[in-house]
């Protein structure tokens, strides 16, 4: 019997990961790679666990809920911008919070992890380009955010995220996303001389992860080329 197609896909995109750290002089085992499941049924998830994942991605809390139960002993990473009134069902299910980006957020985060008992580990999201339509602190804000969390109990900052602007038509998604995951990167070292264990680098999706490995990327944010088109809407159990 021949792969199934989650297998396929896998075996694309962990081709794709390979050639971009052998041209960066990277190793593959620095960069990790999540499954951006937003809007996929549990079956599509549980095809990919099967073929080697067991880091996924979703945008919304309501959703990830829905599919928490359905999809065990795997690591979730809530990417999406998150309003304070879901950080207790956050800091409850995701493994890593790529989203957070103001004070306010960092103080519910901590208190809902004092309250549970847990560690909650997160990312600072920054948006890099100034773009209005893109969650994140503005990259002046980024130091005294990872500043102020950093004096809060049961909260770590682990690195950063962002999101660049899509492309314009015809234009090379990689070529026009790299100064983007530079600037992040230069960020983040800025940031370590001050914070070292703020490492990670959580940048570059489908079309351009060739670009984010070349600028340090350690984790990449995989959705459309591991299953295939986004649905129009999210995912919820016993819909029709």
């Amino acid at each position: 019997m021949g792969k199934q197609p989650a297998a396929l896909r896998l075996e694309a995109v962990r081709e794709r990961l390979d050639a971009a750290c052998a041209v960066a002089g990277r190793s593959r085992t620095d960069v990790l790679l999540i499954a951006v499941s937003k809007t996929h049924p549990p079956e599509a998830i549980a095809a990919l666990v099967q073929a080697g994942i067991h880091d996924f991605g979703e945008n919304r809390v309501q959703e990830l809920q829905q599919k928490y139960p359905e999809v065990p002993d795997v690591r979730w990473h809530l990417i999406g911008q998150l309003q304070q009134n879901k950080a207790r069902h956050a800091v409850a299910m995701a493994s890593l919070i790529h989203g957070l980006d103001r004070r306010s957020l960092a103080q519910r985060l901590s208190k809902e992890a004092v309250q549970q008992n847990v560690h909650c580990r997160a990312l600072v999201q920054v948006n890099i380009d100034d773009d209005p339509n893109k969650a994140g602190c503005q990259v002046s804000e980024a130091r005294d955010l990872v500043a102020y969390a950093t004096t809060l109990p049961n909260l770590t900052i682990e690195g950063l995220m962002t999101i660049p602007i899509a492309p314009a038509s015809g234009v090379d998604p990689n070529a026009a996303a790299r100064p983007t995951f530079a600037a992040l990167r230069e960020l983040r070292d800025t940031v370590a001389d001050d914070f070292p264990h703020v490492s990670q680098l959580s940048m570059g999706m489908s079309a351009d992860i060739e670009a984010a490995i070349a600028e340090g990327a350690t984790m990449v944010r995989v959705g459309t080329a591991l299953f295939g088109a986004r649905g129009t809407t999210p995912w919820q159990k016993d819909q029709l």
